[in-house]
């Protein structure tokens, strides 16, 4: 039986690290790609703990086994993975209901992964759902950016109900990056 918590222990961010090995892009086939979406960025056990410690993950799990993860991502750690510079960036210059992303409490989804076999059982909106009871009384809003060569990525952020904010090129590929929020009050 799948179950919604946040991440405790080490135990916890380390399925969350070889949950995360499992889905890197680079370590797909393009087929898998296409059908079954990726994940970008890397993290490790240092990152994972600091940013657990300031506002936990939430993470689906059978048993002890963690079977998928909502990263939680407090601006403060926005130069820790240089690969999300530019998103705190363009976030700070976005606004959310009238608000400047630098009024609101807000974090950053630092990523968000199911573990193939669990794929359409529905974990990826009960991560949501979790993350919403665990985060809402603190924030406000959560954002993220999707490739938009992650078509389901894309898909499943818009059913769970993320509005798009901004679209801008990636660079030095094809596609665009996609910023979505959504309300967590």
């Amino acid at each position: 039986m799948i179950y919604i918590t946040q991440a405790k222990n080490d135990d916890d961010l380390l399925g969350i690290l070889t949950l995360q090995q499992q889905n890197l892009a680079k370590n797909l086939s393009p087929e898998e790609i296409a059908e079954q979406g990726f994940v970008t960025v890397v993290h490790d056990l240092d990152i994972l703990r600091r940013m657990n410690d300031a506002a936990p993950h939430t993470i689906a799990k059978i048993g002890d086994r963690v079977v998928g993860y909502a990263l939680t991502m407090l601006p403060q750690f926005r130069t820790d993975i240089p690969f999300l510079v530019s998103l705190f960036e363009r976030l700070d210059q976005l606004h959310w209901r009238g608000k400047s992303f630098r009024e609101i409490p807000y974090f950053v989804m630092g990523q968000v992964c199911v573990a193939k076999d669990c794929r359409g059982m529905g974990v990826f909106d009960q991560l949501y759902q979790g993350l919403k009871k665990f985060q809402s009384e603190k924030f406000e809003v959560v954002a993220t950016d999707i490739s938009s060569l992650n078509p389901r990525s894309l898909r499943a952020h818009e059913r769970v109900g993320f509005e798009t904010l901004q679209e801008f090129p990636i660079e030095g590929k094809e596609g665009m990056w996609v910023i979505v929020g959504w309300g967590l009050r």
